[in-house]
């Protein structure tokens, strides 16, 4: 009994340790993708950029060992949390090692998947630094970053695929123009020419009119309290 509650502040010191590590890593990958996108030939990965991505993923396969490891029920957790290990691998660096060629398209692709498990611990990290106390507020906070990055994201998607093809699309200020103001639901004047531009012309509206309430939500929430107290 002594011996299972001695245990309990070392994994809890691990946990959080793995998700600051988790979060760092997130961020290095967010910059390096960002990089090789802004600054890239939007033809090849430069070697730092593979390195970056096979790091950040290593980082993140050891987060996902390490809690099967310390879990008490090894079993329900390793396949409650099976998604995240499949995000975590770094199918860009293995195709690459085993001699597979890839187009750009298909390589930026593979290469935006662990970004998902980026993103998802980046979410961890506003999830922790909002009070818990209220409940409302964390939402909130979570709702203005996941609308952020994922139009940044979007942002460096759609430049990737739409530069040197669009001829309205005129560097990655206009690629982040267009993106802000299809989230809004306002549209722009940059009309996609591929079939993954044009995808994420749908998507970005899409989650705009998604997350709107949560804001009206939180605006209410706010006006209300405060009429309350006054």
């Amino acid at each position: 009994m002594s011996k299972n509650t001695s245990s309990e502040p070392m994994r809890s010191g691990l946990t959080k340790t793995l998700e600051i590590l988790k979060v760092i890593a997130g961020i290095v990958l967010l910059f390096a993708i960002s990089w090789e996108i802004i600054a890239g030939d939007h033809v090849h990965f430069s070697q730092a950029y593979m390195v970056t991505q096979f790091l950040v993923c290593l980082v993140f396969l050891c987060d996902f060992f390490v809690r099967w490891g310390v879990a008490p029920r090894r079993s329900r957790f390793f396949w409650v949390h099976l998604p995240y290990l499949l995000i975590s691998i770094p199918y860009l660096n293995i195709l690459d090692w085993s001699g597979v060629v890839l187009t750009r398209d298909w390589a930026l692709l593979v290469g935006l998947i662990p970004m998902l498990r980026a993103f998802l611990a980046m979410v961890i990290v506003v999830q922790w630094l909002v009070s818990k106390r209220n409940r409302m507020g964390r939402v909130f906070w979570a709702y203005i970053f996941t609308v952020v990055v994922f139009t940044y994201l979007s942002a460096l998607v759609f430049y990737d695929y739409e530069a040197g093809v669009n001829t309205k699309l005129v560097g990655f200020g206009n690629a982040l123009w267009w993106a802000w103001m299809n989230v809004t639901t306002v549209g722009a004047e940059i009309f996609a020419v591929t079939a993954i531009g044009k995808i994420v012309t749908i998507l970005l509206p899409s989650l705009g009119m998604m997350f709107f309430p949560i804001f009206t939500t939180y605006i209410l929430d706010r006006y209300t309290g405060k009429k309350e107290q006054a």
